[in-house]
């Protein structure tokens, strides 16, 4: 049995996993990316609440408005190429130099491009608001060095992620000792976006030097025009996806800063952090399944709706034990960790955390599109949830604010994740699979 983490594990668990090497590698793996995230959670709700404290709603939402701004352009930046380079090096890896080099060649041009759409859009918005010009554009460069992100899919491919672990979250901790510091020095906003930015220019660095210590050289990387048109003709559905991905996840943060000003932002952003910190769990599983679920295809359709089932059962299990106890708990929740400013995001919170139940699903879903190769599919159900959430907060939030956009933001998850499986028959059986899930998720 392989020595990590997995060796703390009782000897009867040790034994069940005895022999399968899959398994093993991609418990391993989660392993580093549970530890990972639960840093970054401990850690970031802690730094991110006092800075959400010092802030204010005011001062909290424009940031969190600026923040919003620049995700409903990132998508654009990354080319949907995430899923498919890491496929495609689980499928071909002596193609390893030239996939990671032009899906870097790829991301660097399209985040420069990118940039140029980012600020001409905050002009257009905010023509006259300069501060809110700064946060966006300092913001926005961070696209440029996510380029690097090339290596971590190649670690993600060879089920690797330690590597990832160790740098992204020496960037995480260091700029997080800088937020501390921003926060005594009573240093300016402005400040903490330039944090953000280093964080993610750091996470780079860290990168590179993981790939160059496990033996890889940056130099043997090579773009070219047939490898690039074989990504880009995969890609392309999810380019879109993923733009219309970001509409439906962080439109409701910039229509609500639109039409109710920052300080509702600020409140409502404290409701989506306390939701989403949970987030993590399904990527860090999904991370670590894929090249296994990918794997199973090539063997046997029925091992492969097999493992799909245990991964809906998982997902929905996961998101059953964080919503129950949060909804009760929401108004004290928030009460403690960001002070009386904050009371209104109680209950938008008990909203906001079922909406995990469907990203859960959702991210367990990519696993079976991405590899059916149904990239369009998935752009036809995030677009469904993400015209469902504009039309929605265009009707709730003037009456009802951040609790409006709440609402909408669950109902366009929904619609997204299990809805629109009954809305096109090649889904159907993937509905019913996570009906089943939802009414029975039986998790193991």
């Amino acid at each position: 049995m392989n020595q990590t983490w997995t060796k703390y594990l009782p000897t009867f668990i040790q034994q069940k996993l005895e022999g399968r090497h899959v398994l093993q590698r991609a418990l391993g793996n989660t392993g580093w990316l549970f530890a990972d995230q639960i840093v970054r959670m401990g850690v970031g709700l802690f730094v991110g609440v006092w800075v959400a404290r010092y802030l204010g709603p005011e001062r909290y939402g424009l940031f969190s408005y600026s923040v919003a701004f620049v995700t409903l352009f990132s998508a654009l930046a990354s080319l949907g190429l995430n899923d498919i380079a890491v496929r495609n090096l689980v499928r071909t890896p002596a193609l390893k130099n030239e996939i990671i080099g032009t899906t870097f060649l790829l991301r660097i041009m399209s985040a420069l491009m990118v940039f140029g759409l980012t600020m001409a859009g905050i002009f257009i918005v905010r023509p006259a608001d300069t501060l809110t010009h700064w946060l966006v554009g300092i913001i926005a460069a961070g696209s440029i060095f996510q380029a690097f992100d090339a290596i971590n899919f190649w670690f993600q491919s060879q089920v690797s992620s330690k590597y990832t672990v160790f740098a992204t979250n020496s960037a995480f901790l260091l700029v997080s000792a800088v937020k501390i510091v921003l926060i005594l020095r009573n240093a300016p906003l402005v400040a903490f976006a330039w944090a953000a930015l280093t964080e993610i220019a750091v996470g780079a660095a860290g990168l590179v030097i993981a790939y160059r210590v496990t033996g890889h050289r940056l130099k043997d990387w090579h773009a070219s025009l047939t490898m690039a048109a074989t990504l880009l003709k995969d890609s392309w559905p999810l380019i879109f996806s993923g733009i219309v991905s970001m509409i439906y996840l962080r439109i409701d943060q910039v229509m609500l800063g639109q039409m109710r000003g920052s300080a509702e932002v600020g409140i409502y952003s404290a409701a989506v952090r306390l939701a989403e910190v949970w987030y993590f769990i399904p990527m860090a599983i999904y991370s670590s399944v894929l090249p296994g679920i990918v794997e199973a295809k090539a063997i046997s359709e029925d091992l492969f709706y097999s493992h799909l089932q245990k991964l809906y059962n998982l997902m929905a299990m996961i998101a059953y034990l964080i919503a129950i106890p949060v909804t009760f708990l929401a108004g004290w929740v928030v009460a403690v960790l960001f002070g009386p400013s904050y009371t209104k995001a109680g209950p938008m919170l008990a909203v906001l955390i079922w909406a995990g139940l469907f990203v859960n699903l959702g991210v367990a879903r990519s696993a079976f599109l991405n590899t059916m190769n149904w990239t369009k599919v998935h752009f036809i159900t995030v677009f469904l949830g993400s015209v469902t959430n504009v039309v929605l907060n265009l009707v709730l939030i003037p009456r009802y604010g951040g609790m409006g956009a709440s609402i909408a933001s669950c109902i366009a998850y929904w619609v997204a994740a299990h809805g629109a499986c009954f809305v096109y028959r090649p889904l159907h059986r993937t509905g019913y699979m996570m009906t089943k899930a939802i009414l029975y998720p039986k998790a193991w």
